[in-house]
């Protein structure tokens, strides 16, 4: 069995999971999350801690348990908690604003670069280089900072861009004659 699957997921209070045929509900306080079921995977509730177990011998179903375990784990940690990412702009003029449910970001073009934040997702700018999105769905929350980082991702040679706060970048060595 999977190494991940065997620890068993803790529900908090405030927490509500059900678990049906086709998905599994987590309701908190931010917010409601839903993931679909896996026929590999057998879950069971026992006193406020999830369990995870193969539903057969194979391969699959062994390593199944374990993304399952870690999606609902995510799940649970994204209601009581929330997830967050940190992006840093770097560059002479870079800057970003939060306009409500838009980030403005201006990064160099000729124009500024206007991204919807899609529901469920906040951002917020404590300082005009910083951005921080924030909201309970993690892989939601990663791919908007992605597609943020995207619009003028890190060059290698001066460091300038949109990149993750805790990224280093390695800036290369310039031609030489």
């Amino acid at each position: 069995m999977s190494r991940v699957a065997k620890m068993p997921v803790a529900i908090p209070q405030g927490v509500d999971v059900a678990i049906k045929d086709d998905q599994i509900n987590v309701k908190g306080a931010l917010g409601t999350l839903a993931q679909a079921q896996n026929a590999l995977v057998t879950i069971k509730n026992d006193d406020g801690k999830l369990t995870f177990a193969p539903a057969n011998d194979s391969r699959e179903a062994n390593a199944m348990s374990g993304t399952m375990r870690q999606l609902v784990n995510n799940m649970v940690t994204g209601v009581t908690k929330g997830f967050e990412k940190k992006l840093s702009l770097i560059g002479v003029g870079y800057k970003a604003q939060a306009q409500g449910a838009k980030l403005n970001l201006t990064v160099g073009y000729s124009h500024p670069v206007i991204m919807d934040m899609p529901a469920g997702i906040t951002v917020a700018t404590p300082t005009p280089t910083e951005v921080v999105i924030k909201g309970s769905d993690r892989q939601r929350v990663g791919q908007i900072a992605a597609e943020v980082r995207a619009v003028r991702p890190p060059e290698p040679y001066k460091g300038k861009g949109i990149r993750y706060a805790d990224e280093k970048i390695t800036i290369k060595e310039t031609k030489k004659k």
